[in-house]
């Protein structure tokens, strides 16, 4: 027989009902009052681009370790639910940790609730989210994820970011978080317009990707001999589609053989 708590009405946040009956299960609560004494694996670049009809997002696959790679085909997109994405940027198991919280507390809400959270109230949800890992973050292990969702209101792809505090802003076209993000902004103002297709925006993302490896040592660019490429995610009116590794390989190949006659990538017209 389930306890009393699971019986009680109450909130649809499975994260504050976590939080009354068992708040050492909370990422917040693992680490007190202890300091980082040795590296942990941290995770970069993620990209997220809107066109007509979604979102795009990417992430490249390498986790570092200090100057080490710890990691070379880490995940960094996952769906949060049928309609969005999270991209995690930062201490990569606290971030995962958090991806899967947030994808729990969608999910009770829906079964709750009835139906889904909206747009809005799914980044607002996940910034509670990052506030709550406040204090961790001060302490180095700071995670700073990026969300991106189809709105079936709206009928668009939207972006949002976030910093450690919580704060949420949203980002019109594209945005970048991670080591790497400068770079990748950098390349994504050149080659981004909104009536890219969906497949123009993935190569946009991509190059983005690219540029952000070849100038930041924390971000993996494609490993042609073990044939790891970068993760890529699409969210339309038919939901979250994960591009396969054959299909994320074929648009690499091609900016990668473009970069062998031009290793700057492509450069936008000048108007």
């Amino acid at each position: 027989m389930l306890p009393e708590a699971f019986l009680t009405p109450g909130s649809s946040s499975f994260t504050e009902f976590l939080s009354r009956h068992q708040p050492e299960l909370l990422p917040s609560a693992r680490l007190g009052d202890a300091t980082v004494a040795q590296p942990v694996a941290h995770a970069t670049t993620i990209v997220a681009a809107t066109f007509p009809g979604g979102v795009v997002m990417a992430g490249d696959r390498r986790a570092t370790m200090g100057n080490v790679i710890a990691q070379r085909d880490i995940q960094k997109v996952f769906p949060a639910d049928e309609f969005s994405a999270v991209g995690i940027a930062g201490t990569a198991g606290i971030a995962v940790e958090m991806t899967r919280l947030f994808q729990l507390e969608l999910e009770h809400y829906e079964k709750i609730e009835g139906t889904p959270l909206s747009t809005d109230g799914k980044a607002n949800r996940l910034a509670t989210l990052i506030r709550n890992n406040l204090a961790m973050a001060m302490q180095g292990l700071a995670v700073v994820p990026l969300f991106a969702a189809y709105d079936r209101e709206a009928s668009v792809g939207r972006i949002f970011v976030f910093d450690v505090t919580g704060n949420r802003n949203e980002e019109r076209s594209f945005h970048s978080v991670g080591s790497g993000s400068t770079f990748a902004r950098g390349a994504l103002k050149k080659l981004y317009n909104p009536d890219l297709s969906e497949t123009e925006t993935v190569t946009a993302c991509i190059q983005a990707l690219y540029d952000a490896a070849d100038d930041d040592s924390a971000t993996g660019g494609p490993d042609l001999t073990r044939r790891i490429f970068p993760m890529v995610a699409v969210i339309t009116a038919d939901g979250y589609r994960a591009y396969d590794d054959d299909a994320t390989a074929a648009i690499a190949d091609r900016v990668i053989g473009g970069r062998m006659t031009r290793p700057d990538g492509p450069s936008a017209p000048v108007e």
